[in-house]
């Protein structure tokens, strides 16, 4: 049964903590909340890193969030678990196995933990041209638009913010047609690589 009070006690001060690190989220949440619309509204789907999805997940479904389907990549996955009126909480690792190796995720659980956002991605209406604002506005991305103009899902992540020299925390824009709710496995191996500190 799903407890929404204590889920909005969760994920409420996770997403500040985040948005209190992330220069492109605070320009999106400023716009938000000047026509007090505010983040959390827009908020497509929330990501962990980790080095257990079930363990950290555990916390999430114990409040009304159920599995949703799992998506397999090279060196990682993820599952995928959904709670009516919530974000979609999207939890991954490194397989455990020889494929993990190459993965980046272990080491940036070793360095940031997984009690926080590697990210969230905010759903927008045109990517072009809200990366077109955001730019303006002194944001970068890394790389190029996944998904091709007219597809069901397009996505694009801004450069990572550093701590320590380290790649930490990205946002992620998407943008969603026909009703698709899911992810796409070439596109979100995509993503993946682009997360590397660029100058």
């Amino acid at each position: 049964m799903r407890d929404g009070v204590k889920l909005d006690a969760l994920i409420e001060p996770m997403v500040a903590d985040y948005v209190a690190k992330n220069r492109a989220a605070q320009a999106i949440k400023a716009d938000l909340d000047s026509i007090a619309v505010g983040l959390l509204p827009v908020i497509d789907h929330l990501t962990i890193r980790t080095d257990d999805i079930d363990r950290r997940a555990q916390e999430f479904v114990d409040l009304g969030y159920e599995y949703a389907e799992t998506i397999e990549y090279s060196d990682w996955y993820a599952k995928v678990y959904r709670a009516p009126g919530y974000p979609a909480l999207f939890v991954d690792q490194a397989y455990a196995d020889d494929r993990g190796k190459t993965s980046v995720i272990p080491r940036w659980v070793a360095k940031f933990g997984d009690r926080v956002f590697h990210h969230l991605a905010v759903r927008v209406e045109d990517i072009d041209k809200s990366i077109a604002r955001l730019k303006a506005k002194g944001v970068r991305f890394a790389g190029e638009i996944v998904g091709a103009p007219g597809s069901a899902l397009r996505q694009i992540f801004t450069v990572p913010e550093s701590v320590d020299g380290e790649p930490f925390s990205v946002l992620e824009l998407t943008e969603r047609h026909a009703g698709y709710q899911g992810f796409s496995p070439p596109q979100a191996d995509g993503l993946m690589r682009s997360t590397v500190l660029q100058p």
